[in-house]
């Protein structure tokens, strides 16, 4: 069974998206996978996603309101076959934590190898969803790659 951790910096916008989306497809598509999400900090440990991420998900019907922030741990590094990071600063950070072969999830869905934002930056609701669409759109890229063997 293939196993993906998301990570983004504090695992309260982008990261749960990413899982949600991914658990959504995975159910949808009647795929065997394990999803779950991290964070490079321990800032939000034990926090529910931000509520403009809960909302742009319940706008796809898709419910990450029970996941909880939670840091990454050694034990994550040998536990998931796939570790998918939002930005390239967390892909360094997971790199310098010990994690190796860690993909970036803007290299998928023809973006490039963007940046996921974080919708922070941006002003009000719809940079959500502006992330929300890119999170979608790369996440089934990489799951369609995982499911086919060529990731």
């Amino acid at each position: 069974m293939h196993r993906i951790l998301f990570v983004c910096l504090g695992n309260i916008c982008r990261s749960p998206l990413a899982h949600g989306v991914a658990e959504h497809l995975a159910r949808t598509n009647k795929l065997e996978l394990y999803v779950d999400s991290a964070g490079t900090s321990d800032w939000h440990a034990g926090e529910a996603p931000c509520d403009n991420s809960i909302k742009v998900a319940q706008q796809y019907a898709i419910d990450i309101s029970k996941q909880r922030s939670r840091p990454i741990t050694r034990e994550d590094i040998t536990s998931f076959t796939h570790v998918v990071a939002m930005d390239r600063q967390n892909k360094a950070d997971m790199e310098a934590f010990g994690f190796s072969n860690v993909h970036l999830l803007g290299d998928y869905a023809d973006f490039q190898g963007e940046d996921v934002p974080d919708p922070y930056f941006f002003s009000g609701f719809e940079g959500f969803e502006k992330v929300y669409r890119m999170i979608s759109l790369c996440v089934e890229d990489l799951l369609a790659k995982v499911e086919h063997g060529s990731l």
